[in-house]
C-alpha cells in the first residue's frame, strides 16, 4: 500500500491579518474616534436639552467714564452682573477677557480674575479700562464722535471672550468659548453738557461651541 501524503498549508506571512495590517490598524483607530465625536455630541445635545445656556444673564449694571479722547488715556469702570439661575448646575469661568470698543474699534482689553459661579447665583465684577488705543475714525465714525461729543454721551460696545465649562454634580462639561456683546450708551461724567443718565442695551449671548 502505498504511504500517504500529507499537505501542509505554510502560515501566511502577514501574521493572520488578511486585510494588511496596517489598513486594519488605522480602521480601529477611525472607528473608535468616530465613536468618541458621536458620543461626545450626544452628551452636548443632552446637557443643551437640559440645561439651555441662553438661561445665563449677562447685565452692566452701571459704567463710569471719567475721560474719553484719542490723545490722552481713557478711563471707564464699569459693573458686569452674571446671574445663574439654574438650580442643578454650576459654572466654571475660566478665563474672561472684557474689550471695550468705539465705532468697531478696540479701545483698551482687560482680563479678569477667573472664578466659580453656584446655583442660583448672582456674581458682580467690578474693574476699569485704563490705557489708550490707537483708533482711526473714518469720516461717517468721526461725525459721530462730534456729535456724541456735543451731548457728552459716546456708544461703547463691551465684549466678552470666555472659556467656560458647566459642572452638574460630579459631572464637567469640556470647556467651550461663548462671546458677549453689550452695547451702552456712557455720559462723560466731567462734561457739562452730558444730560442723559448711563443706558445699557441686552447682552446678546453666542453660545458656540467650537470656534
Amino acid at each position: 500500500m502505498p504511504p500517504k501524503q500529507h499537505s501542509y498549508l505554510r502560515p501566511s506571512r502577514s501574521g493572520g491579518c488578511g486585510c494588511g495590517c496596517g489598513f486594519c490598524l488605522l480602521k480601529l483607530i477611525f472607528n473608535i474616534i468616530l465613536t468618541v465625536v458621536i458620543t461626545i455630541g450626544l452628551l452636548a445635545l443632552l446637557f443643551w436639552l437640559i440645561f439651555p445656556p441662553n438661561l445665563v444673564k449677562f447685565h452692566v449694571t452701571d459704567t463710569e467714564l471719567t475721560q474719553f479722547n484719542f490723545t490722552a488715556t481713557n478711563t471707564l469702570s464699569y459693573n458686569l452682573t452674571i446671574r445663574n439661575p439654574n438650580c442643578r448646575i454650576g459654572i466654571y469661568y475660566d478665563r474672561i477677557e472684557v474689550q471695550a470698543l468705539y465705532g468697531g474699534q478696540r479701545l483698551a482689553s482687560d482680563y479678569l480674575t477667573p472664578f466659580y459661579q453656584g446655583h442660583k447665583n448672582t456674581t458682580t465684577l467690578s474693574a476699569a479700562f485704563q490705557g489708550q488705543q490707537l483708533v482711526v475714525l473714518g469720516t461717517s465714525e468721526q461725525s459721530d464722535f462730534n456729535s456724541e461729543k456735543a451731548t457728552g454721551v459716546y456708544d461703547i460696545d463691551m465684549k466678552l471672550y470666555l472659556r467656560v465649562r458647566f459642572k452638574l454634580g460630579k459631572i464637567k462639561t469640556l470647556r467651550i468659548k461663548p462671546r458677549v456683546k453689550c452695547g451702552l450708551k456712557v455720559p462723560l461724567s466731567l462734561s457739562a453738557s452730558a444730560t442723559a443718565t448711563f443706558q445699557t442695551e441686552k447682552c446678546n449671548i453666542d453660545w458656540r461651541i467650537f470656534r
